[in-house]
């Protein structure tokens, strides 16, 4: 059977979250209760039987290496392939690469050492349920070169603007990419095709001067390659700014969008941590939320997200928000429309409230 090795390339993409993205990069920001952003396209490579995972990180990735450690959470644990965080400590005084093409020209022994035939390139941003042995298929059947992934965007949701977008021939070969909005097809930053080929492109890139393997190795070589689609159907969230992040937290407390996402068999694996179940005190009062292990409830709770060992105290209202990780909300406290980063103590009697369109985000270990 044909082998693939995954490649999470978060080099391009742009720590777009605000005050969330001030001590660690977009693929860390903790999502959904529980997860970080990361865990999804790599629980999606691990669900396709991938079990070489490199990951090109250039800056703020303390955060994610304690996360991702060894890789156990997601069996990447092994002695053969597993998983591989390319931070970029390079001491190469004859390397002329630029921008990403420095990961592949300083990590080409990661490549040459794999016994995977085809290589699966994706961002984190991208949050679906994808299978990449379809994908895989799907390129073999119809002989393409390079197998792009798209998604249509049929209700022209906001945080899709500044994605890139796809044009294809009658036969689905992508003829161009571009920025027009009036294009359904998003392109979700993924691509598979065959090792070899992708050395070839990383060897073209680096002779001339390019920054970025897809726009600056294949999308001007259109005519080149056969350049393929391959159409993603499912649950779909873009996170590129504090506002698609708050909009698609608070997706997931309807029960259908949740169970889009959650209850497949597509599985999500994240870092385990033992924690005591919630506990619900006094005149606590929850409705529609997602609360995770290890908080601690004594106030009212009503349409929001809150991370492990929040603790709530008696006669604070927290309403439309999201509460990250060991945050100490204290008593007669009102949130609403906000968002707290990890460890952050709101002190007794404090009302903040943000818009839905623009909430309050409060950054890492504040007191307020």
């Amino acid at each position: 059977m044909d082998r693939m090795m995954g490649i999470i390339n978060l080099d391009p993409e742009q720590d777009l979250l605000e005050e969330l993205t001030y001590f660690r990069c977009s693929a860390a920001v903790p999502f959904a209760g529980k997860y970080r952003i990361i865990d999804f396209i790599l629980s999606n490579m691990v669900n396709s039987k991938i079990t070489e995972v490199g990951i090109f990180a250039r800056k703020k990735y303390r955060s994610l290496l304690d996360h991702l450690g060894k890789g156990k959470a997601w069996d990447l644990d092994r002695t053969r392939g597993g998983l591989f965080i390319l931070p970029p400590d390079w001491n190469d005084p004859t390397d002329i690469s630029r921008g990403e093409l420095q990961h592949y020209h300083n990590n080409l022994d990661i490549f040459e050492r794999s016994l995977a035939d085809y290589i699966v390139v994706s961002g984190s941003r991208h949050i679906c349920l994808i299978d990449f042995r379809d994908v895989l298929k799907h390129h073999q059947e119809h002989g393409h070169d390079i197998t792009v992934v798209y998604t249509k965007d049929y209700f022209k949701q906001e945080c899709n603007l500044t994605c890139s977008r796809l044009t294809f021939d009658e036969n689905g070969r992508v003829i161009d990419v571009h920025n027009d909005t009036n294009n359904e097809n998003v392109y979700m930053e993924m691509f598979l095709l065959k090792k070899d080929l992708l050395l070839d492109i990383v060897a073209h890139c680096i002779a001339h001067g390019i920054e970025n393997v897809f726009f600056g190795g294949i999308k001007p070589r259109l005519n080149d390659f056969y350049v393929g689609s391959y159409e993603y159907q499912g649950y779909h969230a873009v996170i590129n700014s504090v506002k698609s992040y708050y909009e698609h937290s608070m997706n997931l407390l309807n029960q259908e969008t949740f169970k889009a996402l959650f209850h497949s068999k597509h599985l999500i694996y994240s870092k385990s941590k033992d924690e005591s179940p919630v506990k619900y005190l006094g005149c606590s009062d929850v409705t529609n939320s997602l609360i995770a292990n290890g908080c601690i409830i004594e106030g009212t709770v009503k349409n929001s997200i809150l991370f492990r060992g929040v603790r709530v105290r008696k006669g604070s209202k927290v309403i439309n928000s999201i509460i990250l990780p060991k945050c100490d909300i204290g008593e007669g406290v009102t949130l609403e429309n906000v968002i707290l980063d990890k460890d952050v103590k709101i002190t007794d009697g404090k009302t903040i409230i943000g818009a839905y369109e623009k909430p309050f985000v409060v950054a890492k270990r504040q007191v307020i």
